[in-house]
């Protein structure tokens, strides 16, 4: 990691060359993504809202539940759909149970442009991670997952 960063100096602490390692590894999967996406005309962030949305089917979702949803946090999650509902990807409409609740659905539209991108998303991915054995990609999920576990159940991830 020293000789990537051009860095001469030992890290003070192994847990400050790790966070930079996950941040360098997780901006150069990040750049492929959405070197991909971009030819679609969509971001990353777009692309996960309208996953989300074709997994929660034909009832949608209300905003709320998108953003916590949201593999990363977004500011402006309304702002999001707005783009994506004008370029026909989703629908937003009134619940009929109850008319303050606006659900957002996925369109056919979106629909296709997800099945057009599946393939060269698991492509890209196999490519990204498909040299780890089953067991080492297990191993990292595992360890990933307890990381983000422990930093959920902080109650201020700033403290010392």
């Amino acid at each position: 990691m020293l000789s990537e960063l051009r860095q001469t100096k030992p890290f003070a602490v192994s847990e400050e060359e790790l966070y930079l390692s996950l941040i360098r590894t997780t901006d150069l999967l990040g750049r492929a993504c959405f070197a991909l996406l971009k030819d679609s005309g969509i971001s990353p962030p777009q692309y996960n809202v309208l996953r989300i949305l074709r997994g929660a089917g034909t009832a949608g979702l209300p905003c709320g539940e998108i953003a916590a949803r949201m593999v990363t946090r977004d500011p402006d999650v309304t702002r999001l759909l707005d783009r994506l509902e004008q370029r026909g990807l989703i629908t937003r409409g009134r619940g009929t149970e109850d008319r303050r609740v606006v659900s957002t659905r996925i369109t056919e539209a979106g629909l296709a442009l997800l099945d057009a991108l599946d393939p060269r998303m698991h492509e890209m991915h196999r490519k990204q991670l498909g040299f780890l054995s089953p067991e080492e990609q297990a191993s990292l999920l595992g360890q990933l997952t307890r990381v983000r576990e422990a930093l959920d159940a902080c109650d201020d991830p700033h403290a010392d």
